[in-house]
């Protein structure tokens, strides 16, 4: 189980519905098993169905976790017009298996978001819990 404020969860959704019809990414910072802030990244890919953190952004967010002192907690991305749910591209693609990997999607109504583990291409999900 993993918990996460409210006000990530607002954050990413506003974020997916900017970005739609294509997929928007970010960066979640952590400390201690918490996330403490939340990056807005391009998507390199500038794409419907695939994403790629824009390279230079995510250099400079890398630098001022560290700084911070800070740890990757997640990566988290959109689907708008697929389930919350690993494609195969984002397997292949899941090179850190510290992170979790979140997914907004906007395919109903209302967002859905859930919550990965991807090691060596195994996906595992994580509840997530919103406070």
């Amino acid at each position: 189980m993993v918990s996460i404020e409210r006000k990530y969860v607002e954050q990413m959704v506003e974020h997916a519905k900017e970005e739609a019809p294509y997929e928007a990414c970010g960066v979640i910072a952590g400390q201690e098993g918490r996330a403490v802030k939340l990056y807005r990244t391009a998507n390199a890919e500038h794409s419907p169905t695939t994403y790629r953190l824009e390279p230079e952004e995510q250099y400079r967010i890398f630098i001022e976790m560290e700084e911070k002192g800070w740890e990757l907690w997640g990566i988290y991305h959109s689907h708008p017009a697929f389930p919350p749910y690993p494609s195969a591209r984002d397997i292949e693609q899941a090179y850190f298996p510290e992170a979790l990997y979140i997914i907004v999607s906007l395919a109903q109504e209302e967002p859905e978001i859930r919550a990965f583990r991807i090691v060596e291409r195994e996906v595992r999900e994580e509840e997530l819990v919103i406070e």
